[in-house]
């Protein structure tokens, strides 16, 4: 059975970081496109960053330059968003997606909030 389970949301004061982590369990991450997306209140859910199985790395424009997509080389089924120099609102709830092949898995989501 395919797992993703996020980690590392919560609250932050704009201009804080935070970083989320997603933990894949049943399918090889590494092989597979990974991504974080993000819906926030009364929005679709919109593509923040990719990474694909060679690394390319893929951003929302709105988030470039603040945040990083990366996978863990040691930890191989998890992957990592970085998020520097958030904004009220980059606040939503940030989900974890796996596309293997034909298939598509995603996580439960973790909540993000920038306020102060």
């Amino acid at each position: 059975q395919v797992q993703l389970v996020e980690s590392g949301g919560g609250l932050v004061q704009p201009g804080g970081s935070l970083r989320l982590s997603c933990a894949a369990s049943g399918i090889i991450f590494t092989n597979c496109v990974a991504g974080w997306y993000r819906q926030a209140p009364g929005s679709e859910r919109e593509l923040v960053a990719a990474i694909t199985p060679g690394g390319i790395r893929n951003y929302a424009d709105s988030v470039k330059g603040r945040f990083t997509i990366s996978r863990d080389n040691a930890k191989q089924n998890t992957v990592y968003l970085q998020m520097n120099s958030l904004k009220p609102e980059d606040a939503a709830v940030y989900y974890c997606k796996a596309a293997c092949g034909w298939s598509v898995y995603w996580g439960q989501g973790t909540q993000v909030t920038v306020s102060s």
